[in-house]
């Protein structure tokens, strides 16, 4: 199998590559933007500008059987864009199409796209985690964007035949995890104080970086996969307090967590126009995996205890 992975120098791009490329039964193609990214030395590169409705991907798909869309414009915290979902929308819907048209034309297989929890939503009730089959519902430009391009590349595989697979991950985690993860770590790895020991009611699933490629190597060949749409998680579901003990239990260190109710940590949160942090951390959000286990015979080969251990492992080994 011939196989060409867009967004190869990212989280998710460059573990899938480096999971695959000592398997002989793949020819790996890596897609980046990026200068002197490192790859395995039987792993071709293409190089590519942007991702956009102008892209040319011909040279990039030639020979090519399946693809694994993980490149896009992600989701940022503070967009300082004037029209953020023209600009999501130019990159993640418009380019997504035309590398999926373009795929097509050049006798694809199949085409698996690396899409986000947040199509179905920002937060669930305790008790009432998303559905891969649930009615979308979007709440900002990013996840709206990822919503358009699931709809259109669902579209042109109804005419062309192409086989596409969507995949919804949840907070990935693991070894080279950046952003609020990271920040997380290294609060508890430096025994710093979090008020954040009293929040025991809520649920957040996450997926470890390990069980987010496995589950994509199983969507690249399972005939059950094509034109669906699967949501991706550990299997286990943690509040945020049972997150950081664990977290911390990882990385050998005592969590320092004084438990300030979640409402006046809500409060406080108001006051600072931070609400959706404190969503993030007092609130919930849970998914079903179901459909994933029982359509494709899948379940996460790592526990969240074992990826904890990797991932403070790998900030370990980073600090020296």
């Amino acid at each position: 199998m011939k196989l060409l992975v867009t967004g190869a120098s990212g989280f998710v791009g460059k573990a899938l590559i480096a999971a695959l490329a000592s398997d002989s039964q793949y020819t790996l193609r890596a897609c980046t933007r990026r200068k002197n990214s490192q790859f395995p030395d039987n792993v071709e590169v293409a190089k590519v500008t942007d991702l956009t409705a102008s892209t040319d991907w011909t040279a990039a798909l030639i020979g090519v059987d399946t693809v694994v869309h993980a490149a896009a414009r992600v989701h940022v915290m503070d967009d300082t864009s004037t029209d953020p979902l023209a600009e999501f929308r130019r990159v993640n819907v418009e380019g997504t199409l035309r590398l999926a048209q373009q795929a097509i034309n050049a006798g694809v297989r199949r085409f698996v796209f690396i899409s986000s929890i947040k199509v179905n939503g920002e937060q669930t009730l305790p008790g009432r985690p998303y559905t891969a089959d649930d009615t979308p519902n979007p709440g900002d430009p990013y996840g709206i964007s990822k919503h358009e391009a699931e709809q259109g590349l669902l579209a042109l595989a109804q005419k062309s035949g192409l086989e596409v697979v969507i995949i919804r991950p949840v907070l990935v985690y693991g070894p080279g995890v950046k952003a609020n993860f990271l920040s997380m770590m290294r609060w508890l790895d430096k025994g710093v104080p979090l008020p954040l020991g009293a929040i025991k009611s809520n649920r957040r699933s996450m997926v470890a970086l390990d069980n987010l490629v496995d589950l994509i190597i199983v969507c690249m060949h399972h005939p059950a996969a094509v034109n669906q749409v699967f949501l991706v998680s550990d299997g286990e579901d943690l509040s945020t307090t049972a997150l950081l003990q664990r977290t911390a239990q990882a990385l050998q260190r005592p969590a320092r967590l004084v438990p300030v109710p979640a409402i006046l940590l809500a409060t406080a949160a108001g006051l600072l126009r931070k609400s959706h942090i404190a969503q993030r951390l007092c609130g919930s959000l849970q998914v079903d995996i179901g459909k994933t286990k029982e359509l494709l015979q899948w379940s996460p080969p790592v526990s969240v205890d074992a990826a904890l251990k990797k991932t403070a492992a790998a900030l370990r080994m980073n600090q020296k």
